[in-house]
């Protein structure tokens, strides 16, 4: 596809009023950009120049958080609102785990024009994460981190309000640079660009300064629809400053690091053991860093020998030195981006945003154990917590949740590593190669790194070639949820039928109106085969986890059951059971299955009940996973990075039902999107997140506040009880909680009841001494399998002595379990390693199976020999070199013996 720039796009009255002109890059051809420098020849950008904004004088020192204040304080001079910035995990959107920049904190709600921004014009500096570049963190000395400030300023112009366009945001740009921060008018570029992403596109100008581009302007104009720009109404400025990046121009440093941590870099240092440089080798690095493409080989090869030629230094000294600086810079900057992670509620897991935060911690782990590093991560990321909690205020108060989650993750780690050993080589048992795919699953499905497995293999003879950009090859394939159906969508209705339903203007909801309501009269709108519209209902549809209602509908004394409820956008549709013989317009009388809905209504609550209580036992990074509400229970699955204890479990209950003992009321309210985020954040997307500029809460007084679309009880005391009956892991990250409400409670205690009423009986008990019982029953078990234990040792020991002396010993086995009878035979061979072990037992018509045994010194295929002799016999079998098992008559066990031995031992 080839973007429509058109010149014109970038002729602006500004550039004109100030004198600048526009310039083709000498070297970098097709690069154009607008100077008031005669002298430059190209667009003062990476590759195009070296770094060299070290020689422009700096008005203005700047620290990270500096930077960040003067640049919303000159936007807010300038008539922009201050917006605060968002998680870096990206709550509000379906469709992407983390923020990777300021314009994702307005997608696609306020870009589609769904609702209206916050403020307009209005600027931010938000926290972003990006992980598609992770590979090169550290190598480029700053050009990459994995967590960077996105500054922006945005302006939202609708079809009949302007606010400002290019040449607004260019002066602005401008005067930033050159009053704000003093930088020379004659050093700044503007360069010629093209942006596109997320379906939109627009032309853009980067402002580039001696080789480091501090800012990128994108004048979003355009959708992309199959290879072609349509105009959209809604224009958008949408720009973005980098503030490390302004800090580091303003500071003079050879590397970005040493700008964003200061003092912090050197007691990383210090714990890791990593000597300071020469000065001169990092200055080197810096001028070179520009040019340097760390995906490529060659490229990284020519940066290595450049720095050598410039300081003079061996070029195998300048690579071990700058490896080691790269695995220094990359290590502080993951564990910044750990504790921002972890500190806005992720728990590491193998799915969603879970797996990218395991991703980042598993390579700061790798990192460390190539720089040979014993150190803590917890500690290092602890330490980040204190240097930056002034600025995110989120890591100081979710400190514990965040050391406990990476030392946990440190403890998992250890165990994949000596995990991955096996694995390793049960892969290489089936074949001697190693593909990146193998890699990637390995990776995915056990958590062990490219590295330790290249590691493993090269013990087996196996060279495993690493790609240079495996973590961020993973990281890209992770970004952004799966295109997946949940569960509930399943069960959605056929497509005619949906096309049909989308034609009726939206049913009124009589169910929002009184959750309580049982019956109710309706107008039929609308009849196709066994689907029926009204105009209203009190059906409630299938959604947010619960089930639709069922009941009757009945129309001339005829009840036609209803037997699901469905959305197809705002229109509910109703199936029955059977063809409705109803006309369109007639009244109808609506009965709900009133039972079924009260414990629906118990169970929907007392998820939200839950739900606050897990959060206040086991800490604020919990976050629904999932969640489903049915008549017999409920159940919802929580973020944890731990297994519940049965401690925590039984507090949750207990706050549970505190809630439930304390009556609260329950408060439904219907508030625009901008309002309802501002006011309770971002936890109120639990659910899912509604496609809607008004938003339905729930609120559970002093307790827990949601999006909800579900029914739920008036006050808490509703619910009766809640009972938590199975707490489990499903997947790493995630727990799922069973629990049942009200009268199931009763239902599930009576089930119990009858359960241990049954297993007294059969152990011939009364229910009020089971206890007792079953720990009597448990001694003698145990008793009798250490008397079986010391028969099993002397029978072995008898058949020891015969296979010592006779070189073979065939016995009946007086075990049955199979695994005890293999582990018998490879003890008995390996104590005498020339010997022919047969231990068979009956089995069914008339047979007998027999496992069978030989020492290593033996130089006969076993298997193959018992494949041959079983023929004779019309039995079955085979095996291995050393083991090999056969089913035959009975009748043929003495001869099929006698030719064994024959066989094998001569």
């Amino acid at each position: 596809m080839t973007a429509p720039i058109d010149p014109k796009e970038y002729q602006l009255d500004f550039f004109k009023e100030h004198g600048f002109i526009r310039k083709e890059g000498k070297k970098c051809k097709g690069e154009y950009f607008w100077t008031l420098n005669p002298d430059f020849e190209e667009p003062q950008d990476t590759p195009c120049v070296d770094y060299w904004f070290d020689k422009i004088p700096s008005s203005r020192v700047l620290s990270v958080a500096e930077a960040r204040r003067e640049f919303i304080s000159f936007f807010e001079e300038n008539g922009h609102t201050p917006v605060k910035p968002r998680p870096v995990v990206a709550r509000w959107r379906d469709d992407l785990y983390l923020t990777i920049a300021s314009i994702v904190v307005f997608q696609p709600h306020v870009t589609s024009g769904l609702v209206p921004p916050p403020a307009n014009p209005l600027v931010i500096s938000q926290p972003s994460i990006r992980l598609e570049d992770i590979d090169n963190v550290g190598i480029t000395i700053g050009r990459h981190l994995t967590t960077f400030e996105m500054a922006a300023h945005h302006a939202f112009n609708y079809p009949d309000k302007k606010v400002y366009w290019k040449e607004e945001t260019v002066r602005l740009a401008y005067e930033f640079f050159t009053k704000r921060l003093g930088i020379p008018p004659e050093q700044i570029v503007f360069k010629e660009s093209w942006w596109e992403g997320g379906g939109n596109a627009g032309p853009s100008f980067e402002v580039t300064v001696g080789g480091l581009e501090l800012a990128t302007l994108v004048f979003m104009k355009y959708k992309v629809v199959d290879g072609r720009y349509e105009d959209i109404p809604l224009k958008i400025v949408d720009t973005g400053y980098g503030v490390e990046r302004i800090a580091w121009y303003t500071r003079k440093t050879p590397t970005a690091f040493h700008t964003i941590y200061g003092s912090l870099l050197d007691k990383y240092r210090s714990i890791l053991g990593v000597e300071k440089p020469e000065e001169a080798i990092l200055w080197a690095a810096f001028r070179a860093a520009g040019n340097l493409d760390p995906e490529d080989p060659v490229s990284l090869k020519a940066y290595y020998e450049r720095v050598a030629s410039n300081t003079g230094i061996d070029v195998e000294e300048v690579r071990r030195v700058l490896e080691r600086e790269a695995r220094l810079y990359s290590i502080i900057d993951h564990s910044k981006t750990i504790a921002l992670m972890l500190g806005d509620g992720i728990v590491p897991s193998n799915t969603g945003e879970g797996y990218l935060a395991r991703l980042v911690i598993r390579r700061a782990l790798r990192q460390l154990r190539l720089l040979g590093a014993e150190a803590s991560l917890a500690e290092l990321v602890d330490m980040q917590i204190d240097y930056w909690g002034r600025d995110f205020p989120q890591l100081a108060e979710n400190r514990d949740y965040i050391l406990d989650a990476t030392s946990w993750e440190e403890e998992r780690f250890k165990e994949t590593i000596s995990k991955g050993e096996q694995i390793v080589r049960r892969m290489l048992k089936k074949r001697r190669e190693i593909t990146v795919e193998d890699l990637v699953n390995l990776y995915d499905s056990h958590g062990i790194p490219p590295e330790i497995v290249a590691e493993l293999a090269a013990k087996m003879g196996v060279r495993v070639p690493l790609p240079h950009n495996f973590y961020s090859l993973v990281a890209s394939r992770h970004k952004a949820p799966a295109k997946i159906k949940k569960a509930e969508e399943k069960a959605s209705l056929p497509d005619d039928i949906v096309e049909w339903a989308s034609s009726f203007n939206p049913t009124r909801k009589v169910y929002y109106e009184d959750q309580y309501k049982r019956v109710h009269e309706a107008r039929v709108i609308g009849v196709k085969g066994k689907y029926l519209i009204l105009d209203e209902t009190i059906f409630y549809p299938t959604g947010g986890g619960q089930l639709h209602d069922t009941g009757v509908i009945v129309y001339d004394g005829v009840e036609y059951k209803v037997v699901r409820v469905e959305k197809a956008g705002g229109t509910v549709v109703h199936e029955l059971a059977e063809k409705a013989d109803i006309p369109v317009g007639a009244r109808v009388k609506l009965i709900i299955d009133w039972p079924r809905r009260y414990r629906l209504m118990r169970h929907h609550t007392s998820t939200h009940i839950i739900l606050g209580a897990a959060r206040r036992v086991l800490g604020e990074h919990v976050w629904q996973a999932g969640a489903e509400k049915t008549p017999e229970k409920a159940r919802l699955d929580i973020t944890h990075h731990k297994p519940i204890t049965k401690e925590q479990l039984r507090e949750i209950e207990r706050l549970a039902n505190m809630v439930v003992d304390s009556r609260r009321p329950l408060r439904f309210m219907e508030l625009s999107r901008i309002e309802a985020e501002e006011k309770y954040g971002f936890r109120i997307y639990q659910g899912g997140v509604p496609k809607t500029p008004t938003i339905r809460l729930v609120e559970i007084e002093d307790w827990d506040i949601e999006a909800c679309g579900g029914t739920h009880l008036k006050n808490t005391g509703e619910a009766g009880a809640i009972k938590i009956i199975s707490a489990s892991k499903i997947q790493d990250g995630v727990v799922r909680l069973e629990y049942v409400a009200g009268t199931r409670v009763s239902e599930v205690a009576e089930e119990l009841e009858d359960k241990i009423q049954s297993v007294a009986e059969a152990i011939g008990a009364k229910p009020q001494n089971l206890e007792e019982k079953a720990k009597s029953l448990l001694e003698s078990m145990e008793a009798m399998e250490e008397s079986l234990r010391r028969y099993r040792e002397m029978w072995i020991e008898e058949l020891l002595s015969r296979l010592e002396r006779d070189r073979y010993v065939v016995a009946e086995a007086v075990e049955t379990d199979r695994r005890v009878i293999q582990d018998v035979l490879r003890r008995l061979t390996q104590k005498v390693d020339d010997g022919l072990v047969v231990i068979y037992r009956d089995a069914e018509e008339g047979t007998v199976q027999a496992d069978i045994a030989i020492g290593s010194q033996l130089n006969v295929n076993l298997g193959g020999v018992v494949r041959d002799l079983l023929k004779s016999y019309n039995g079955k079998g085979g095996g291995s070199k050393t083991y090999a098992s056969a089913r035959l008559p009975r009748s043929a066990l003495d001869d099929f013996v006698r030719k064994l031995v024959s066989r094998v031992l001569g």
